[in-house]
Formats: C-alpha cells, sequence, structure tokens
C-alpha cells in the first residue's frame, strides 16, 4: 500500500502533482465514485464507504454492484479490494476494524462532503471532476468487469 510523505495532503500544489492513481487513491476516492456514478459507464453501481472505527485513519469511497468495484484500483471483486484494505491497514494499525456503509449524501456535493471531512470538487486546486472524468475514459470498463465476472 501507497503512503504519502507527510504534509503533502495539506498542501495543494503538491497533492494535486500526484499521479491520478495516488491522486484518487489517498483523499480524492470520493470524487472518482462521485463522477463515476454521474457518468455511468456501467450500470447497477452505488456507492459505499470504508468508514474506520474511531480515530483510525483508512477511510475510503468506491463504487460497487455488490460482487464488482470500481475505484483507483480499476475493477476488482469487491471480497478482494475489503480484503485488502483491511490487510494493509490492521498492519499498520494493530485493532484496526471498519463499517461498509452504503452512501446516502449527494457525492459531489460540497456541504455534504465538508460535513464528512472531505473536500468538494471545487475545494481542489484545479478541476478534480474533470480528471476523474479523463480518468475514468481510458478506462475499458465493460472487458474489465466482464473478466472478473467470469472467475
Amino acid at each position: 500500500m501507497y503512503r504519502l510523505k507527510p504534509g503533502i495532503k495539506k498542501d495543494m500544489v503538491r497533492r494535486w502533482a500526484l499521479p491520478d492513481r495516488i491522486f484518487f487513491g489517498y483523499g480524492a476516492c470520493h470524487i472518482l465514485a462521485g463522477v463515476y456514478l454521474a457518468e455511468e459507464p456501467l450500470t447497477g453501481f452505488y456507492a459505499e464507504r470504508i468508514i474506520p472505527r474511531g480515530d483510525a485513519p483508512g477511510g475510503h469511497m468506491y463504487v460497487t454492484d455488490g460482487t464488482v468495484v470500481f475505484d483507483y484500483h480499476g475493477y476488482s471483486r469487491r471480497e478482494r479490494l475489503l480484503a485488502h484494505h483491511r490487510k494493509c491497514w490492521s498492519t499498520d494499525c494493530p485493532g484496526w476494524d471498519c463499517d461498509i456503509e452504503t452512501v446516502d449524501f449527494p457525492i459531489l456535493g460540497a456541504h455534504a462532503l465538508n460535513a464528512r471531512k472531505m473536500l468538494g470538487p471545487d475545494q481542489y486546486l484545479f478541476d478534480a471532476v474533470s480528471r476523474a472524468r479523463a480518468f475514468i475514459a481510458r478506462i475499458p470498463h465493460e472487458d474489465r468487469s466482464a473478466r472478473l465476472r467470469q472467475n
């Protein structure tokens, strides 16, 4: 699992300069999820959040149809993503645990995001929504998700 150097998330210029996968994996996953649902490259997906218990780090948002997920990794099986996330955070934070919740708020709404300690799409250095659209557009959605469903 990748770890950001201290201070990058608070430095808007350094944060924006991160490669897309790191940008969307470590602080802007909710923007990617919201844009995915708005663009709807595949139907039947909804957003879920990994919410660490207590004050632990490790929150994450992704979209899923219940079997397949899409996030900064691309497509994977839901149980694999959750197991990987749990393993990585448990290694760094012994006793780490989380809850999984279906997102029931406007994912791209700044007010709803700020209330949950996330930045709204217009609170990044540049246009995070356009960046997410470009990231999503590079992926062959049908092919990648179909391969996962065959296994």
